[in-house]
């Protein structure tokens, strides 16, 4: 056993223990470490930090039946011990993270709740409150301090101290300046860490917000003057600026994003962030840590705190993407949230609030989904609303040429391509087909067109389709069947050169450029030179 002079409080160790702990960024390490260093004091056994916290074992806690509420209690965060019989052991029961301590029980509990400190000497002669503790005559403890950790008059949690000394005069005032610099440690450490968690939440937004960007290049703006354009936008305007849960309906690439985009733009919630979840995309094991989130040791792999799309959205909009890809055990999850606004991290059991509004777009049919088992009629009526469905692009053809002005616009200023014209040609090609990808397939397709153009015409190579009307025919043959006329090659051919030739001479037989010959029919120049050669076309003298 050391000597006394080894064990007589030291007022520089004290001070500089102090200094170490007061630039610590994490709770966790600050406690750890005040723990550690008090322990290097030769005549100290053990040394408690409690901080003040929600019941959350309440079920399962031997001290259940003396605590007042169930609310809060103390918990033991930090402890550390050494033995007499052996200065390597630790003392037994104060190294578990688990021990919870009612408010107002044990000496501890009451220094939590008077907010004054408690000093004892001669434990070996009369244990008083602490005879319960088994261990106090086999480690040999004489003195015991509870000092209340308080900041700015609230009471955070209790440091305890066990001595094998009589705690000498000069070291009672600094047990709770000890204390009293630790609450402040605490509350420093608390908003450092609370600072960390808004920036990775602010950086986390910034990542959506940018896929975002990327998301809403393949749509525009609502461009467009069709009168299925125009219905959408007015739903648009009636729901809005509503709370109320939309779920739009359309095929793959007819822009149900950028119906979203709009929806809460021109919403309340604006200001705040929209977050976007692609559900398709999520493995199915990982979709409850996406959505709400996870605590550090949740699973493997969970190295940290990390909040979910719930989370980030706060105040805000979520978008579920595909929402008709949610597995079913997470639908009732999912339905909880909607209904009741609140919500639990993977591995938390404090609950949290979901202030966000829900916008949920698919292009399955919910209602054969439902009917087949695989989703939640509950859910599917949550989110069913107010429904907004999206129609494709060959069902607002008269949209395209103001759709691909836009899309060439930015595809010259993103892609930074010389400007290149739109024929009227060209946008007939554009008018005359399908479009089985729609609006997506339509800004692809005008991409790879300014890309090759080089600033010249642009020419897409598209299948003709029968989604634009045939134009007039000619008198009937009275003998087909179909009442179309039918020409012979020979007829064909020279139809073909009349109508070469009034081109020509529409465009004063000009073959390149603006308005010329081989712009207004959608033919390369190349192509038509090779056509008036094989016709026998010649400009006139």
């Amino acid at each position: 056993m050391e000597s006394n002079s080894d064990s007589r409080f030291d007022p520089n160790f004290a001070t500089h223990l102090l200094l170490d702990i007061a630039h610590e960024q994490s709770v966790e390490h600050l406690l750890k470490k005040l723990v550690c260093r008090a322990m290097e004091r030769p005549d100290m056994v053990c040394v408690q930090v409690w901080l003040v916290n929600k019941g959350d074992l309440c079920s399962v806690c031997s001290q259940r039946s003396k605590c007042p509420d169930q609310i809060r209690c103390l918990h033991l965060v930090a402890s550390g011990g050494k033995s007499f019989s052996d200065s390597g052991a630790s003392v037994r029961h104060f190294d578990d993270p688990h021990v919870r301590m009612p408010l107002g029980v044990g000496l501890v509990g009451k220094v939590a709740t008077t907010g004054k400190q408690v000093v004892l000497r001669g434990l070996d002669t009369w244990p008083g409150e602490l005879a319960e503790l088994d261990w106090l005559e086999h480690e040999q403890i004489r003195g015991f301090s509870g000092s209340p950790i308080t900041f700015k008059g609230e009471v955070l949690g209790v440091t305890a101290a066990f001595v094998r000394e009589d705690l000498p005069e000069e070291a009672l005032p600094w047990g709770q300046i000890f204390a009293d610099h630790i609450g402040a440690a605490i509350a420093n450490a608390r908003a450092f860490e609370e600072i960390q968690r808004l920036k990775a939440q602010l950086e986390q937004q910034n990542t959506y917000l940018q896929e975002e960007v990327v998301e809403a290049k393949a749509f525009g703006d609502l461009v467009g003057q069709s009168a299925a354009l125009r219905q959408i936008i007015s739903q648009i305007d009636l729901v809005a600026p509503t709370e109320a849960s939309v779920l739009i309906l359309g095929e793959t690439g007819t822009g149900k994003d950028l119906v979203a985009r709009e929806i809460h733009r021109r919403s309340r919630r604006k200001d705040s962030p929209l977050v976007r979840v692609n559900c398709a995309s999520i493995p199915k094991e990982l979709f409850e840590s996406e959505f709400f989130g996870h605590v550090k040791g949740a699973f493997t792999g969970a190295i940290k705190d990390r909040p979910g799309r719930f989370e980030t959205a706060e105040g805000g909009t979520l978008f579920l993407d595909e929402i008709g890809e949610v597995p079913w055990e997470m639908q009732s999850k999912l339905l909880r949230v909607l209904q009741d606004k609140r919500y639990e991290r993977v591995g938390d059991d404090r609950t949290r609030h979901a202030d966000v509004r829900i916008i949920g777009a698919t292009n399955r049919d919910l209602k054969k989904e439902v009917a087949a088992g695989r989703f939640r009629e509950d859910l599917y009526y949550r989110l069913h609303v107010f429904p907004i469905h999206v129609t494709t692009l060959k069902e607002r053809t008269e949209d395209i040429p103001l759709l691909a002005k836009h899309f060439v616009e930015l595809s010259v200023k993103e892609l930074r391509c010389p400007k290149p014209r739109l024929t009227r040609a060209a946008v007939a090609r554009l008018q005359n087909y399908d479009w089985p990808g729609n609006v997506r397939e339509l800004r692809n397709v005008i991409e790879r067109a300014v890309i090759l153009a080089r600033g010249g015409p642009l020419h897409f190579d598209l299948p003709v389709t029968s989604s634009a009307p045939p134009p007039p025919s000619s008198t009937p043959h009275p003998d087909t069947k179909a009442g179309l006329e039918i020409f012979t090659e020979a007829e064909m051919q020279r139809r073909e050169r009349e109508n070469l030739l009034a081109v020509l001479e529409k465009t004063g037989w000009k073959i390149k450029g603006p308005d010329g010959a081989a712009e207004l029919i959608g033919l390369k120049p190349t192509t038509l030179l090779s056509r008036m050669k094989k016709m026998g076309l010649k400009r006139p003298e």
